[in-house]
């Protein structure tokens, strides 16, 4: 048989267990909706910054050949 002891242990590891799975569930969804998506577009931007970069030193370059 249970001591009341024991029926707190048990009561207290459940609750508890349930906010360490609830703290794991979230950080997984904050991942998935908040954190990579924003890494994606922030990748993207660079990217994006890079190759504007890259047209308009072709385009400086040009002008001076002409020049």
């Amino acid at each position: 048989m249970v001591t009341e002891l024991g029926w707190f242990y048990i009561a207290g590891v459940t609750f508890l267990f349930f906010f360490w799975a609830y703290g794991i569930v979230s950080f997984l969804l904050d991942l998935k909706n908040i954190i990579v998506p924003k890494t994606r577009q922030y990748i993207r931007g660079r990217r994006r910054m890079k190759q504007q970069e890259e047209e308009e030193s072709e385009r400086e370059e040009r002008e001076r050949q002409l020049y």
